[in-house]
């Protein structure tokens, strides 16, 4: 039997644009072998919806607080949710 899997929507604002914090959150994600997409959204966040198994979830929250060399990282959000598993791999949007 499969494991449950679980659906993170988060949203990371501060220095998190033109840091190369998509390519960032793709490759870790990738990685941990979640899938789901990362957005800019206004002028200072990326949004980011994962799923997969909430181990890896909660490892891509953490790696999302420090985020790249460049970033400056103020602040996190996290809503949980059921998966969907309409997403077959992790992609930049």
């Amino acid at each position: 039997m499969e494991a449950e899997k679980d659906q993170i929507h988060c949203f990371i604002s501060g220095r998190v644009q033109g840091v190369g914090f998509r390519a960032f959150v793709l490759d870790n994600a990738s990685a941990l072998g979640l899938t789901g997409w990362c957005r800019n959204v206004g002028w200072d966040r990326v949004e980011v919806l994962g799923e997969g198994d909430r181990g890896s979830l909660e490892k891509l929250i953490e790696i999302l607080k420090i985020g790249p060399g460049m970033s400056r990282v103020e602040n996190v959000t996290v809503n949980w949710n059921p998966a969907t598993g309409e997403f077959d791999r992790f992609r930049v949007r």
